[in-house]
């Protein structure tokens, strides 16, 4: 055998049709400010980025290693804390550190707690791992109230990130030098969990995941395993962490509460859990859907909540996984198959969505509107929410809306059949 061909069998972690989609994506971080350039936009991007990132690490414990945890927000409350720390410390010292390393140090500390926390937690999986992060989440949450000279009590800790040392002449005064900053380190963490999803570690956590004893049986430690993933989790979760002490310049106990654990939870199996990309996508809609449908309407919340049961029953892939699914008809050049019974089914399941949504709105403004408020304005169209015509059409585009797209759903899964099966084959 020779060298080329011992030098061709070794895998390459990232080939260059691998790296064309970071190289699209860097790139696309650097136009996007150029494209929305108002200070509230670049707000919501940098919310963004440090969601991903906060995101990709929980998928390492969950997507990756099996590991269902309700206590993540800890090791990003934790690593925010350090960091909004860091700040206080440069400008009481004068201390010749540079803002864009701060994100190290709290993901290094978030990384010294999950050893700490690992040590224990990660001998058994399970139901028993998701018990004892929960514990431990609610257990430094409340220790987050008393004491009260790390945590800050209920006001949290808050710092300026503009009294450390300029780089190259930028004190980070702008929301858009932030961004770039935030911009930086959600490439440089992406790629790192990436390049980790492809070691010997990283595979080792997806057997372990799918199978711990023939893992064992391999002469692997499940323990170990799932210790390191872990352990590296709560380093990309502290840095999560900096970035937002460096956006935000406070971090208070709701950073690492159990609410903050279960948003992650619902952001990453919205975006799908069994792909790398999919919590991006999870975080990205996530974060929309808060900071946008929000300004909307005051029951977002139960919008957001119906979205996830509906994902978690229907599509357990996530947002990903019904990307993922099409590939196939597109690798077959069936894929215009599906445009016309698309159309038909899911268009008049959106009206009845529209129409259920439009019936909860007038039902929400009934209950809680002031006395003699009878006025209300939905899809641009104002109209008295006390009156029973605008209820009844509500009803009737949500009824007949769903029974059109259940009308068509055959026609939808004949066309998916056939867009799946390849010319000759057998289903």
């Amino acid at each position: 055998m020779t060298d080329t061909t011992l030098h061709s069998s070794q895998p390459r972690l990232i080939t260059l049709g691998g790296a064309l989609p970071w190289l699209i994506g860097s790139l696309f971080l650097l136009v996007m400010p150029q494209v929305f350039t108002s200070n509230s936009a670049i707000t919501i991007m940098n919310q963004m980025a440090i969601t991903i990132v906060f995101a990709l690490s929980y998928n390492m414990l969950l997507g990756q290693g099996g590991m269902l945890s309700f206590g993540h927000a800890v090791y990003m409350g934790m690593g925010g804390f350090m960091c909004v720390h860091f700040m206080n410390y440069i400008e009481d010292y004068s201390l010749p550190i540079p803002l864009p390393v701060l994100p190290i140090f709290g993901g290094l500390f978030g990384m010294g707690v999950a050893m700490i926390i690992g040590s224990f937690s990660t001998r058994k999986a399970g139901t028993i791992f998701a018990m004892i992060s929960l514990g431990v989440g609610e257990l430094i949450a409340a220790c987050s109230v008393i004491i009260v000279a790390f945590f800050g009590g209920e006001e949290g800790v808050s710092g300026d990130r503009t009294m450390g040392p300029p780089v190259f002449g930028i004190e980070f005064l702008h929301q858009i030098e932030v961004y770039y900053l935030t911009a930086f380190w959600l490439v440089l963490s992406a790629l790192l969990m990436y390049l980790f999803s492809r070691t010997p570690v990283g595979r080792m956590a997806n057997a372990v995941r799918d199978n711990p004893e023939r893992a064992e049986f391999l002469g692997y430690s499940s323990r170990w395993v799932r210790f390191f993933s872990f352990v590296a989790a709560g380093f990309f979760a502290g840095i999560a962490g900096g970035l937002f002490a460096i956006n935000y310049e406070i971090v208070t106990e709701e950073n690492l509460n159990l609410v903050q654990s279960g948003s992650i939870l619902l952001i990453t199996f919205l975006g799908g859990v069994g792909f790398f990309f999919g919590p991006i996508l999870g975080a990205i809609v996530f974060t929309l859907l808060q900071s946008v449908l929000s300004l909307q309407t005051e029951i977002w919340q139960l919008y957001l909540g119906l979205l996830f049961v509906a994902t978690v029953m229907f599509f357990p892939g996530g947002l990903a996984g019904v990307i993922m699914m099409h590939t196939l008809p597109f690798r077959l050049g069936k894929a215009r198959l599906l445009l016309r019974p698309y159309v038909k089914t899911l268009l008049p399941a959106l009206i009845g969505l529209l129409g259920t949504a439009g019936g909860m709105e007038i039902l929400y403004h009934l209950r809680h509107a002031a006395l003699g408020e009878n006025e209300m304005s939905l899809y641009w169209i104002s109209f008295d929410s006390h009156s029973v015509l605008p209820i009844a059409i509500c009803l009737l585009t949500a009824a007949g809306g769903f029974w059109l797209a259940k009308r068509n759903a055959p026609e939808l899964a004949d066309a998916w059949h056939e867009a799946n099966t390849p010319n000759g084959g057998v289903a």
